[in-house]
């Protein structure tokens, strides 16, 4: 890295090998353990975030928050050739938008291919055989999409145009699970947190986004593994314990993880579910044994999940360019249970106990619910695979207080008369 003004840098700069031939202590050896289990061994082909060892992990967010620093203040050339659509294929007044749009791209850009969502290849109310009518060229360049495409060829588009609200930027970053490609989102939803650009101007806005350039900003995201445990039977309270940080910690064979791997913008839930009673939830951070929830549930946000159902369930709101994790408990039985902000570094598991009365449920920014059977866990880490939104080239870095001062009137009243 960059040398700094720190004076503990310039200390350590000045006395260059001297940290050489040294013995790790406890910590440092911790920085080298790979932070979860691997019943497959593949240590050597990392996948997935939590396989990374601690020090991997820390590089990694400490080089996500440098990338975004650097490309907050550039302005990005882009080449664009496929442009990518987004929108609600049920709603007829978003459907008739995307054909506007469409249509708008094809007359002013001679060589920019559409891709619309599948659906509407037949759709009525946007009538793509109408539109290939008023210009037969134009059949080449509209396109159509699906999850299939989108897991396969993600780098195939340049920008995505996302219609709608923050639940479809939401569903942007579902279908894109990976690599990302920059989302330039329209208000056209109820809130707009994720939302910076006003419909009514979108031919200027597409004219200055493809012609001068976009400034991206990376949004945190979080990697989600659900590990099913092998060996439910004769199991203790304190067994889970075990078999994360205890006696078993170092056993593969406890554990296998679910071949899918969930990255999420706002938040991880896991709750008592259709339960009638409270569920007991153990949490861990990498390798301490934090606490045990006695609760409806917890909610593991993100910074940009801070104004979610985090919000929901008394959690603290937190600007978006805030490397953290915010943990919440969800109707804790509790007075005390108060929610926490954690480092961006750690990797948190949540785990029902072998001894819990009921199971809990997990579901990954509102999606994929999956029941979680005593002795399961979910894995928490920073994704590999940021989520990348455009900004206004005119804005700048207040637009989040006054989103959150405009949609949940903020430390709104009326001001104290003068004396």
């Amino acid at each position: 890295r960059n040398e700094t003004h720190c004076f503990v840098h310039s200390l350590l700069s000045n006395r260059a090998g001297a940290l050489e031939n040294i013995q790790l202590s406890n910590e440092g050896r911790a920085q080298e353990r790979h932070i979860d289990k691997d019943p497959h061994d593949s240590k050597d082909q990392v996948h997935h975030s939590r396989l990374l060892t601690k020090r991997q992990i820390t590089n990694l967010t400490l080089g996500i928050r440098e990338l975004s620093k650097k490309l907050a203040s550039l302005k990005l050339q882009l080449k664009v050739r496929n442009v990518f659509i987004l929108g609600k294929a049920g709603d007829d007044t978003l459907i008739k938008l995307e054909r506007e749009v469409t249509k708008w791209i094809f007359q002013r850009y001679g060589d920019i291919k559409v891709y619309v969502q599948d659906s509407l290849r037949e759709n009525e109310r946007f009538d793509a055989r109408g539109l290939l009518e008023q210009n037969p060229q134009w059949g080449d360049r509209l396109r159509y999409w699906n999850q299939k495409l989108c897991e396969e060829e993600p780098q195939m588009f340049d920008i995505v145009l996302a219609l709608g609200g923050d639940g479809t930027v939401l569903y942007a970053s579902w279908i894109f699970q990976r690599v990302v490609p920059p989302v330039l989102s329209f208000s056209l939803g109820s809130l707009g947190f994720l939302t910076k650009f006003d419909f009514d101007q979108f031919p200027v806005t597409l004219s200055r986004a493809f012609d001068e350039g976009i400034t991206v900003s990376l949004r945190l995201r979080f990697e989600a593994t659900v590990m099913r445990s092998q060996n439910r039977e004769s199991k203790g309270c304190n067994a889970l314990i075990d078999e994360l940080i205890g006696a078993e910690e170092e056993n593969n064979l406890t554990h296998k993880p679910e071949p899918t791997t969930h990255n999420i913008l706002n938040e991880v839930v896991v709750d008592r579910g259709p339960n009638p009673t409270m569920s007991t939830i153990e949490l861990f951070g990498d390798d301490e044994h934090f606490t045990t929830i006695q609760a409806d549930g917890v909610c593991i946000a993100t910074p940009t999940g801070s104004t979610a159902y985090n919000l929901a369930a008394g959690g603290s709101l937190c600007h978006p360019d805030n490397p953290v994790v915010l943990v919440t408990a969800i109707c804790a039985h509790t007075l005390s249970f108060r929610p926490i902000i954690l480092p961006d570094t750690v990797v948190l598991r949540v785990g029902v106990p072998y001894d819990a009365r009921t199971s809990s449920w997990a579901s990954f920014d509102g999606r994929e619910r999956v029941e979680l059977k005593p002795g399961d866990y979910v894995t928490i880490s920073v994704s590999r695979y940021p989520f990348s939104t455009v900004m206004p080239l005119d804005g700048t870095r207040k637009d989040w207080i006054e989103s959150i001062s405009r949609t949940l009137q903020w430390n709104s009243r009326q001001r104290q008369k003068p004396l």
